[in-house]
């Protein structure tokens, strides 16, 4: 019996789409932890391009909304 690979999400930058579709994903949720212990007023996340920044934003918006699982 075959399993099925999943896919990678190039290019897509929707962490609910990611999560319920089964892409691939790095789990970074350690980033929440981080942020929420050193609690900066702002926070700025300075990465190269297509480095996962809109991502990351995503995961925190799904993580803090209430409509999220």
């Amino acid at each position: 019996m075959r399993e099925e690979k999943k896919w990678l999400p190039i290019g897509l930058e929707n962490f609910e789409k990611m999560i319920k579709d089964d892409y691939y994903y790095v789990d970074k949720t350690g980033l929440i932890s981080e942020l929420l212990r050193d609690g900066g007023l702002v926070n700025l996340f300075t990465r190269p391009r297509r480095f996962g920044k809109t991502l990351n934003m995503s995961m925190l918006e799904h993580f803090f909304s209430i409509e999220g699982d």
